[in-house]
C-alpha cells in the first residue's frame, strides 16, 4: 500500500482537492455501476436512469429507484469517507468533488461538498416545482411504488442527475474551477468515464498541478498520474490520514 508515498504528495501539493466516484462508496455496501458487477451490468441505464425514460414511464424508474434509496438511506460512511473528512478539517483537503448520490461524505463530515450528479437529500415535482426532503419522499415510498405531489398530483423526480440532463451548472462550475487551482487532485474510486467531470484532470494537468489516483481498475489518467495505488480506499485513505496526523 503506498500511503506514505501518497500523504508525502498531499502534504507537498497544497491545495489538494479530491474527486470521488461509487468506488469510494462500495465499502459501505453500495454497489457501483461500471464495474463487471456494477449496476449497469444488470440495468440499462437509458431505460432505468435517463430523463426520457422518467418522462415516458415515472412509475417504472422509481420501481427501480424504490429498493435503492431504501439502502442508500440505511449506509454508513466508512473509513474512506471519515478519512477524507479529516483530512479536510486538517486543512490538507480543500473540498470534496463527489459524483456520488449517496449523502455520506456530508455525513461523515465532509463541509467543502461539490455534488455534481445532485443527491437523495430531495425531489421536485417536475410540473409544479414543488420540494420535498428525503424523509418525506421514503415516507410516500412506503406506501406507493412512486411519491406523487401532495400539491398536483404528479410523480416528484429525485434530485439525481439522469442520463440525458444537464448537470447543475453551479456545482460544476465550483468543480472546475476547483480542479483549475488545485496543484493535486486526488481521484478516489471513479473510472473517469463520465463526463464532463472525467475531465477535472485535465484541468489540473493543464494548469500545472498533480494528480493522484486511487482506484480499483485502470482510468484513462492513469500514465499521467504522479500516483496510482490499486486498492481498498478505506484503508488506504485511513494510512494516509494516520501519517499525516489527521485521524
Amino acid at each position: 500500500m503506498d500511503a506514505p508515498a501518497l500523504a508525502r504528495l498531499i502534504r507537498a501539493n497544497q491545495p489538494c482537492v479530491v474527486l470521488t466516484g461509487a468506488g469510494v462508496s462500495t465499502e459501505s455496501g453500495i454497489q457501483d455501476f461500471r464495474s463487471p458487477t456494477g449496476i449497469w451490468a444488470e440495468f440499462d441505464p437509458a431505460e432505468y436512469a435517463s430523463l426520457p425514460a422518467f418522462r415516458a414511464d415515472p412509475i417504472k424508474v422509481w420501481r427501480f429507484y424504490k429498493p435503492r434509496i431504501a439502502m442508500l438511506a440505511e449506509a454508513e460512511p466508512n473509513a474512506a469517507h471519515r478519512a477524507l473528512a479529516a483530512l479536510e478539517e486538517a486543512g490538507l483537503v480543500e473540498a470534496v468533488v463527489t459524483q456520488n448520490i449517496d449523502l455520506l461524505h456530508e455525513r461523515a463530515g465532509s463541509r467543502n461538498l461539490v455534488e455534481v450528479h445532485g443527491s437523495i437529500r430531495t425531489a421536485t415535482c417536475p410540473a409544479c416545482g414543488s420540494l420535498y426532503p428525503r424523509a418525506a419522499v421514503v415516507a410516500k415510498l412506503e406506501r406507493a411504488d412512486a411519491p406523487p405531489c401532495d400539491n398536483c398530483g404528479a410523480i416528484l423526480k429525485p434530485d439525481v442527475v439522469f442520463f440525458g440532463e444537464l448537470l447543475p451548472a453551479a456545482a460544476i462550475e465550483r468543480a472546475f474551477e476547483l480542479a483549475r487551482r488545485a496543484r493535486l487532485l486526488l481521484v478516489v474510486g471513479s473510472s473517469l468515464e463520465v463526463h464532463p467531470v472525467a475531465a477535472l484532470p485535465e484541468e489540473t494537468l493543464s494548469a500545472g498541478g498533480r494528480v493522484a489516483i486511487v482506484n480499483k481498475g485502470r482510468t484513462p489518467y492513469d500514465g499521467r498520474a504522479e500516483l496510482k495505488v490499486e486498492g481498498n480506499a478505506g484503508e488506504i485513505l485511513r494510512g494516509v490520514a494516520a501519517e499525516l496526523g489527521a485521524n
